[in-house]
């Protein structure tokens, strides 16, 4: 984040796909959109009541994936790999047009979206970009599963636990700086499960796009994809990603720390619910000047506006 305005793409790009659990093809869009547009999805297969706005409040399913719709019950599924590439290069305004309700699954991690958005360029508007601000900590329990955020001075950080008791997985924990952390590892990170949960995703009538081609599956010590893994932490790594993905329906970056223990897209989804139920909990702010300030002490860059 060198530069603090708002920051769209510079052209268009297109990619096609399966969506992993529909299976359906799907060709999707990503264009250029003027400043305070947001993330906007569109179905461009519907010819009316077809866009859809990537809002914690809008999250309608978040079963081994995240789900919006609209007030018409249009939905958009898996969106959050893109949605987390968004958040990690500072993107703050697109369009994404898709012909179908699943995003491509790709190769189950961001990489290829992350490519497609860094080949098309970016280019900057005048308008300051805005920022969440946690002013006051909000914590979820569920069983053994937790999650929290709480204020930070100048950063956005997760610091994310998975614990398997598969002996490959096993315990793994990661803690990243997302304005100042090389992020590689947590986009090329693809989507996994234990072989043993394939009968379960089959009865619920998900992972009909999935295959080895984009998900790691693991059978007991034994990782099935014969290029193994992409990186030592891999499996937290891409939980990571998939919480920026859910943190960005917010509808901006947050300044503040996440940490969490075993969760997911609900218990994220669930986090935002109750962080924003209080406005005593956060500030939007807009910041301007060409870089983040080290410590939120010099107020003159910072313009409270909500």
């Amino acid at each position: 984040m060198s530069l603090l305005t708002q920051k769209t793409l510079s052209k268009k790009f297109s990619v096609s796909g399966i969506g992993v659990h529909t299976g359906a093809e799907v060709n999707m869009n990503v264009l250029p959109a003027s400043a305070n547009t947001g993330i906007v999805f569109k179905r461009i297969d519907l010819k009316n009541n077809n866009l859809i706005i990537p809002n914690y409040n809008n999250v309608m399913d978040a079963t081994l994936c995240t789900a919006v719709s609209n007030q018409y019950d249009v939905k958009v599924s898996t969106i959050e790999h893109l949605m987390g590439a968004f958040y990690g290069l500072g993107v703050d305004n697109a369009i994404v047009e898709l012909d179908s309700q699943e995003l491509p699954i790709i190769d189950g991690s961001a990489k290829k979206f992350v490519e497609l958005i860094l080949k098309a360029g970016f280019r900057n508007y005048d308008d300051p970009i805005k920022l969440i601000k946690i002013e006051n900590k909000v914590e979820l329990r569920e069983g053994n599963k937790s999650i929290s955020i709480d204020k930070s001075n100048v950063t956005s950080e997760i610091d994310f636990e998975i614990k398997y008791e598969n002996p490959t997985i096993q315990t793994q924990r990661n803690k990243v700086s997302l304005f100042e952390d090389d992020l590689n590892d947590i986009f090329n990170s693809r989507t996994f499960c234990l072989y043993e949960d394939l009968k379960k995703l089959e009865e619920l009538g998900l992972g009909k796009g999935g295959s080895l081609d984009n998900a790691v599956v693991v059978k007991d010590n034994t990782i099935l994809n014969k290029e193994g893994l992409r990186n030592n932490l891999e499996f937290v790594n891409h939980k990571i990603l998939d919480c920026m993905g859910d943190l960005y329906l917010s509808g901006y970056r947050i300044i503040g720390s996440v940490k969490c223990s075993q969760g997911g897209h609900s218990l994220t989804n669930k986090l935002l619910r109750k962080l924003f139920a209080d406005k005593k909990n956060y500030s939007l702010i807009e910041i301007k000047g060409k870089n983040l300030p080290h410590s939120f002490a010099n107020r003159s860059q910072l313009r409270s506006i909500a």
